[in-house]
């Protein structure tokens, strides 16, 4: 029986934003070996991209998260404490230079080899919206 989490992500994925449909179609193109999924549950929050192999999450925020970076901060927080990596793009950074994205979670991804859950303590965080 599905919790009400994985109806939630199932929806999300059936509603995904135009950057989350660029970036999935140009992320299985340029990484084909990588099982990536989309709109993930990990602990209490669903990821927008999920690549276990290489302990990645890829979090695409719109214009709304402007006024959510405390929220955002904490859930990258928990994402990271259950070991996973967290690198973050706006919208139109993923719509307008979508090859700069894609080359920057490529170079990010040979950052972490481990996989999800063998690392103590943090992870990196690398904020985009920072740079």
């Amino acid at each position: 029986m599905p919790t009400d989490r994985t109806e939630v992500a199932r929806k999300l994925r059936k509603n995904a934003t135009d950057a989350e449909k660029v970036l999935w179609r140009r992320l299985r193109e340029a990484a084909p070996s990588w099982r990536i999924r989309r709109q993930h549950p990990i602990g209490g929050f669903i990821a927008d991209f999920a690549v276990s192999s290489v302990g990645l999450v890829i979090e695409i925020d719109g214009g709304q998260h402007a006024e959510q970076i405390e929220a955002d901060a904490a859930r990258t927080e928990a994402i990271e404490a259950a070991g996973w990596r967290v690198i973050r793009f706006w919208n139109n950074e993923v719509l307008e230079n979508t090859e700069g994205v894609i080359e920057t979670i490529l170079r990010e991804s040979t950052i972490s080899p481990s996989p999800p859950g063998r690392r103590r303590g943090r992870g990196m965080r690398r904020d985009r919206r920072n740079d």
